[in-house]
């Protein structure tokens, strides 16, 4: 099986591959310059405000980044806490929208190509909460042993906002069982959600469990 190192070396050719083949394919380019025009034109004119938001958070072996995204809620909504819910009267009505289908992650691919991240892997959480959470959990630095991901197993099976314990158990069978194939996968049922529009506060589904011993996630 080899070590996780070695297991994910794959990782930065795939990222830069799967991006090309996204934004120059003939079929996607028209897809890919609607979304980058008009989902920028949408937040502008909705309130005046930024298109961006950019926050420090933090990466592989503790290295902090500015992480990028479409901005989703009204400005200074980070001075009312960092956590956000279903129904947070924070967010736009562009925002909902894009939350819903993870549109609102698509600046992300920046961070990709400059290396901060990968399409799979570990949330990118921010500086503050990734403090916190390690007081609470001192294991939880476990998890920055991989690049953080567009998507992932915690991503998907777990609220957006859950406890630091249970997104380490997650993130931690992800780092130990990375591999191509996974990664195919998790990217598809992602872009499953997309699609569907069922992306929410960050579940996939209010029922599934994880198996600690076999790392298997399925449903209750």
């Amino acid at each position: 099986m080899g070590t996780p190192a070695r297991r994910t070396r794959y990782k930065r050719a795939y990222d830069l591959t799967v991006l090309a083949a996204a934004h120059f394919s003939p079929p996607l380019v028209p897809v890919w310059l609607l979304l980058w025009t008009l989902i920028p034109l949408a937040i502008w004119l909705e309130d005046r405000g930024p298109v961006f938001f950019r926050q420090r958070r933090v990466g592989k072996d503790g290295r902090e980044f500015t992480f990028l995204k479409f901005r989703t809620m009204v400005q200074g909504a980070e001075a009312l806490g960092l956590a956000t819910s279903e129904r947070d009267l924070r967010v736009t009505r562009v925002g909902g929208f894009l939350r819903r289908t993870a549109l609102d992650e698509l600046p992300q691919t920046i961070n990709i190509l400059r290396g901060d991240m990968s399409f799979v892997g570990p949330r990118a959480l921010p500086t503050e909460m990734h403090r916190e959470a390690t007081v609470d959990v001192p294991r939880f630095p476990e998890r920055l042993g991989a690049m953080p991901g567009l998507t992932g197993v915690a991503q998907l099976y777990l609220p957006r906002h859950c406890h630091p314990r249970r997104r380490l158990a997650y993130d931690l069978v992800y780092i130990r069982k990375a591999g191509l194939l996974l990664d195919v996968r998790l990217m598809l049922r992602a872009a499953w959600n997309t699609l569907t529009g069922s992306w929410g506060t960050g579940d996939l589904r209010p029922e599934t469990v994880i198996e600690p011993e076999s790392g298997v996630v399925r449903e209750v």
